[in-house]
Formats: C-alpha cells, sequence, structure tokens
C-alpha cells in the first residue's frame, strides 16, 4: 500500500475530477441553496422610480424651510396626479414616488399643520430620497455565476424582476451501505448484529449539502449481491459507499469497483479518523468509499465529499470552510495523521471557545452526537495547548 495522502493533496484531486453538471432553469421559488450557473442581471432599475425614504411631504429643497400649500398625495402605488411647483409640496408616504419637480421630502416629524398648508424644516435637495436605480440598475449583475442563493439573494432577484434564475442541476447520489451484520433499526439483533445509521447520516448530509441522495438497502458481504448494486448505484452522479474499504476478508468493494470499471485515483488519506477512504471514477461518475465506523463516514464526508459535490454545482469556492478558534482544553498531536476531534462550540469574548468531547473512537456515533464542531489537529509532535488558536468545521 502507499503511503497515505495528505488532506489538502487527497481534496486537490477530488476537486480536479469534479466538473459542473449542466444547468436548468428553476423558479425563484425552488431557488434557495442553488448554485447560480450563470450571471443573473436585473430586469429594471431599482427602485424603478425616485422614491421617499420617509413618511412626509416632498417639497424643492429651495422652498425650505416654509409654510407651503399642500397640492396633492403620493401613495405607494398610486403616484400623485400634480407636480410640485414653487411653494407647494405634495403628502408622501414611504416607498412612494416622488412627484415630478420634487427633490427632497421632509420628514412628518419636521412638520407642522399651518393656516392653509404645511411648515416644514429645512432639507438639503436630495434628502430622504431613493434616487432610481440607487439599488441596482437594470442590466447589472444581481447574483454572480457559483453564488449559492441565499434567502437575501432570492428577494433580490424577485426585486430586481427576475422569475427564474440558470442553476448547476443537482447531483444525483447514491448511497449504498455494506455489512452483514447491518439491521434497520428497531428490528430485533441476532448476536454479531448493528443498526445501521450511516444511510441516515449521509442522506442527511447530502440534504445540507444541495444533493438528491438515493438510499440504497444495505448490501450483505457477498460478491454476487454487492456486484449488482454496485453497477446499479454507478449510475448515478456520484456513488457513496461505506464499509468494505479496508484490508480486511470481507472488505469487498475496492476490488468490486475496480471490476466494474472504476478507475482508483486514491486509497488512504492521512487523516483520523477516516484513513482507509477510497476516490476514484468511472467516466462522470464519481465513487467515495468511505469506511463503515460512523464518525469516519462522517469526517471522510465534510473533507471530500461536500467540496466535491459544491464543485458539480458550480460554487466559486468549494468548501470545507474552516474557522477560526480558541482551545478550550489541550490536544495530543499525532506524528503521521492529522486528526478531526468532535467538540462543542460556544461563543467568546475574542473568539469561539471549543471543547473537546470525551470519546472520540471512530465508532462512537452517540458521543459525535454532541458536537458541532470538528477541530483540526495537525500531524506533528507534543500536544495544542489550552488557549491555542485553532482551525475547525461547523457539523
Amino acid at each position: 500500500m502507499t503511503a497515505p495522502l495528505p488532506i489538502d493533496d487527497a481534496r486537490r484531486l477530488v476537486l480536479a475530477h469534479a466538473r459542473p453538471l449542466s444547468a436548468e432553469e428553476v423558479t425563484l421559488a425552488e431557488a434557495l441553496g442553488r448554485v447560480a450557473a450563470a450571471d443573473a442581471t436585473a430586469a429594471v432599475d431599482l427602485p424603478p422610480f425616485s422614491s421617499s425614504a420617509m413618511d412626509g411631504f416632498a417639497v424643492r429643497a429651495a422652498d425650505t424651510p416654509g409654510t407651503l400649500k399642500v397640492a396633492g398625495e403620493s401613495a405607494a402605488g398610486r403616484p400623485a396626479p400634480v407636480a410640485v411647483s414653487a411653494g407647494t409640496a405634495v403628502a408622501i408616504s414611504t416607498g412612494a414616488v416622488v412627484p415630478e419637480g420634487a427633490d427632497a421630502v421632509v420628514p412628518v416629524e419636521e412638520t407642522t399643520e399651518a393656516d392653509g398648508g404645511v411648515s416644514v424644516g429645512g432639507v438639503s435637495p436630495g434628502a430622504n430620497v431613493r434616487p432610481r436605480g440607487g439599488d441596482v440598475a437594470a442590466g447589472a449583475v444581481v447574483v454572480a455565476r457559483g453564488m449559492r442563493l441565499a434567502p437575501a439573494a432570492v428577494a433580490a432577484l424577485a426585486a430586481a424582476g427576475v422569475p427564474a434564475v440558470s442553476c448547476a442541476c443537482r447531483p444525483r447520489v447514491a448511497v449504498l451501505s455494506t455489512g452483514s451484520e447491518l439491521r434497520p433499526p428497531g428490528a430485533p439483533l441476532a448476536a454479531g448484529q448493528i443498526y445501521e445509521s450511516n444511510g441516515l447520516l449521509l442522506s442527511a448530509q447530502l440534504r445540507t449539502a444541495g444533493a438528491l441522495a438515493s438510499v440504497r438497502e444495505p448490501v450483505p458481504d457477498d460478491e454476487e449481491v454487492l456486484r449488482r448494486a454496485l453497477a446499479e448505484a454507478l449510475e448515478a452522479d456520484v456513488l457513496l459507499t461505506s464499509g468494505g474499504v479496508s484490508v480486511g476478508p470481507h472488505d469487498l468493494v475496492r476490488r468490486l469497483l475496480a471490476e466494474a470499471g472504476v478507475e482508483e485515483v486514491f486509497w488512504g488519506v492521512a487523516v483520523r479518523p477516516g484513513k482507509p477512504l477510497f476516490f476514484g471514477t468511472r467516466g462522470t461518475t464519481l465513487v467515495f468509499g468511505l469506511p463503515g465506523n460512523p464518525v469516519s463516514a462522517l469526517v471522510g464526508f465534510e473533507l471530500f465529499v461536500r467540496p466535491a459535490l459544491e464543485a458539480l454545482q458550480g460554487l466559486a469556492t468549494p468548501g470545507p470552510s474552516f474557522r477560526p478558534g480558541r482551545l478550550l482544553s489541550p490536544l495530543r498531536r499525532d506524528a503521521r495523521r492529522d486528526q478531526l476531534v468532535r467538540a462543542l462550540s460556544r461563543a467568546a469574548e475574542d473568539a469561539v471557545a471549543l471543547e473537546p468531547l470525551t470519546g472520540q473512537e471512530s465508532h462512537m456515533i452517540v458521543r459525535a452526537a454532541a458536537a458541532d464542531a470538528l477541530v483540526l489537529v495537525p500531524r506533528g509532535e507534543g500536544e495544542l495547548a489550552a488557549g491555542d488558536t485553532v482551525s475547525y468545521l461547523s457539523v
């Protein structure tokens, strides 16, 4: 076996094989979380007319301060039928069209009723007026290619008159857990059997990554059954297997993938947990063989699968997105492998504080359930001390 790859080298190889999928038109109602496949430009100026930022009176700044005759009203959706001329004002609501002739709005709090009109305070030209196109001009980019559409981006597209947006197709991902010991949750357990959890784990992670998950029934360690299941699952854009990629006599996945035409890119990453991770391709299908221990599968997904899915969707900067935090208790380093340590994060005055949890073995999914962070412990000698700045992933 060749030496395990460093995390960064392995991720570079994954991303080198992850090409953006084809694009499709998506309505704004379905666009949340999708990635723009092309720049989306404004259909109109926004605002499409000069509008008031205040309830008050539209005036000519040159006439202020003073007492003005009220010539009409401009409400949202109902522009005033008259223009503002010397010595006059128009009552105006927030968001309403600033009438012709007016160049400022006096807030209602700075006015008082007067005989035959309204007494207004002094304002400068442009005061409390939102200029036409002040947010964006027609034809300008609202959402750039490669941007994931957050709620504000969807709202911005709608406000700019864009009814639909071109987005990369969502990756179709087949999930296949392997192992004769696996039983569905709630079923009786015979000697040596355990409940299967990786399918649900990976399905949940896939949903948060914008993918379409197809979770297959767990497959026993039987060559023919596994061979058929792999052949069917390889029709997806991405195949995720869990289990069967180590060196034991019943670890069949790697050999059967090779028989199915999958070209191995690498096998083994210098990371704990998750060392025996497999990555390969068949045509445009990406294949990840994740270890069977659930925490290893979780970590392998965050480090390699999620970035690949982001790249398939055309995200401008695929992750993982490590953030800085401060360690609350020491962690021993491993001379040969980087480690991802489960931790609990909490807000602190100077940085996010990270408290490593007890029970870091790769099978301890219940201990991992309390964690909301994975702390990166770079390989090396000695330990990271309490108070050290570290990098972490939110999970």
